[in-house]
């Protein structure tokens, strides 16, 4: 069961106006599910996108950059799910431009003014002809106006989703200039977590103007501040994508300055957004029962702070330890110890469990006892925190626990 998470509210969800949304049944891999999505922009859409760092990246994401690097305006987005179309090669390639090719003559738009995205198994040829066949009735189900578009987004997140036990989607509206802004965005992921520049699949759209050329900027800078915070098993997918749509409906003056006022107000609400679909996927992690943060204090940069964070959060034995809400605590100062910094001085170590001081000055406590461990780690949620005394600089990422559970579901995924 995901960790205090629950399937939103479609009343909490705001329709983007400028968005069309379409979802059909093509059966990709299993017939009667949702798992083909478009998005349908209008004309003068800005977009941004982060893409995985993996170099095995999937056909999809190599299709995606190309289409970005040709300059034509994104005018739609088609996504499936229950087939990665990774380790598939020129034959990948190929499909993924023939899927563009289509929902773009549907349209009347150039191939290049479609991004295709994938997520599912990997190494296992795309069904194209399923596909291609579920473009129709996706087209037909993104209607032509707002009306129930909010709904849609809840579609959307229904049908990208893979081991998710839930769809993940969040709104947020604000005021600015005397003007009203929305955004909203939907996200999947639940294993193979730990986004390196995103998430596995993220995408977030605002009807706020922004000049084109600001967007990857932002896409990157809400990106390092949600997704690429969070991991349930250390594993970068080959398939992460994280795009950001701008639509411009609106009506304000396109903001060109994240600095301003303006920017700063349009970061701060999408960054809201993106950390409560980072922090659901981390809920929703596969078998997890525990969201835990992990706060590293006293770094001399980001770089060690993160360091020693993601030593913590990947290291199996403190994932186990967190699920068995044994407070073997040894376990944190072993992986602090090997992140990686070279001249780090153990003694200084801090360490907090909730409202537990359980080291200082680089040994157990005087006033700790194991029960007020094991009191917090039984708890759904759990705030780790480590004091370096390097530096000023701190950082934080959020992750989950390892369960017998995580270890079935991987098993059992392919059948």
């Amino acid at each position: 069961m995901p960790v205090l998470l629950q399937t939103p509210d479609v009343a909490d969800l705001l329709a983007i106006s400028g968005v069309r949304i379409g979802v059909a049944e093509a059966a990709i891999r299993k017939v009667n599910r949702k798992d083909l999505t478009i998005f349908l922009v209008e004309e003068g859409c800005a977009v941004g996108a982060v893409f995985t760092q993996n170099r095995f990246a999937a056909a999809p994401v190599q299709v995606c950059r190309e289409h970005l690097a040709a300059g034509q305006p994104i005018r739609a987005i088609v996504i499936n799910t229950g087939n990665a179309n990774a380790g598939t090669g020129a034959s990948g390639l190929s499909d993924a431009r023939q899927t563009c090719a289509a929902l773009a003559r549907a349209m009347g738009f150039q191939h290049e003014q479609v991004l295709p995205f994938s997520t599912g198994v990997i190494m296992e040829p795309l069904p194209l002809d399923r596909l291609l066949a579920g473009l129709p009735k996706a087209l037909e189900s993104a209607g032509s106006g707002q009306a129930g578009e909010a709904a849609r987004w809840l579609l959307a997140a229904e049908a990208i989703m893979t081991t998710d036990t839930l769809p993940k989607a969040a709104s947020v509206g604000w005021t600015s200039a005397e003007k009203r802004f929305s955004a909203t965005g939907i996200a999947k992921g639940a294993g193979m977590i730990r986004p390196n520049m995103a998430t596995m699949l993220g995408f977030l759209a605002t009807d706020a103007a922004v000049e084109p050329a600001l967007m990857n900027q932002l896409a990157k800078q809400l990106a390092d501040a949600s997704f690429n915070r969070v991991t349930v098993d250390g594993d970068t997918s080959t398939n992460d994508s994280f795009v950001v749509l701008a639509t411009g409906q609106a009506g304000n003056k396109p903001i060109a300055d994240l600095n301003t006022p303006d920017g700063q107000a349009l970061v701060k609400a999408l960054t809201q957004v993106a950390q409560v679909l980072a922090h659901a996927i981390v809920r929703d992690g596969e078998g997890a029962t525990k969201f835990i943060t992990i706060q590293v204090d006293g770094g001399r940069n980001t770089e060690e702070c993160l360091k020693v964070a993601y030593a913590v959060a990947h290291s199996p034995l403190v994932k186990t330890a967190f699920f068995a809400s044994d407070p073997n605590l040894g376990r944190i100062l072993a992986a602090v110890g090997y992140a990686g910094i070279s001249d780090l001085d153990a003694t200084q170590i801090e360490l907090h469990l909730g409202d537990v001081h359980v080291v200082t000055a680089g040994g157990r406590h005087p006033q700790y006892r194991e029960e007020d461990g094991q009191r917090v780690m039984k708890e759904p949620e759990i705030l780790v925190r480590i004091g370096l005394q390097r530096g000023t600089v701190s950082d934080t990422v959020w992750t989950c626990d390892l369960s017998h559970d995580y270890v079935t579901i991987n098993a059992d995924y392919r059948s």
